[in-house]
């Protein structure tokens, strides 16, 4: 098994856990699809600084980072010493402060905070 599907299947394991309702998927996507389309409609990002503070905060908060090395240009394996499992979490945790998942694929391209901020200040459904 590659890093990256045991990465992903890691994610999943502990999303399966942590998920205590899980709406109907009909109920879901035509919830998923307004919404995408009325944020969208609107032009409605979060402002770029907002969010690179709330993603610092999210890593200098984590158990498994030493708050003095996290920076927005930090990488989360070369300067954070963070592995896949930790990574997962803290995305994990990225998705619970702005209120959206981010799939699987987007998820495993995101590996700096730098990423991470982009990525989120540029998706219509970050809250």
């Amino acid at each position: 098994m590659g890093a990256l599907s045991g990465m992903i299947c890691v994610r999943n394991s502990i999303l399966k856990h942590m998920r205590v309702r899980t709406p109907l998927i009909g109920s879901f996507q035509h919830w998923s699809n307004n919404r995408h389309m009325s944020v969208e409609a609107k032009g409605t990002y979060l402002d770029k600084s907002e969010v690179t503070d709330r993603v610092i905060s999210v890593f200098k908060q984590s158990q498994k980072v030493e708050p003095s090395k996290v920076t927005p240009t930090a990488n989360f394996q070369k300067d954070l010493g963070l592995d896949s499992l930790d990574t997962v979490e803290l995305v994990m945790a990225l998705e619970e402060e702005f209120g959206f998942e981010i799939p699987d694929a987007e998820a495993d391209k995101i590996q700096s905070i730098e990423l991470a901020i982009d990525y989120i200040a540029s998706h219509p459904q970050a809250k």
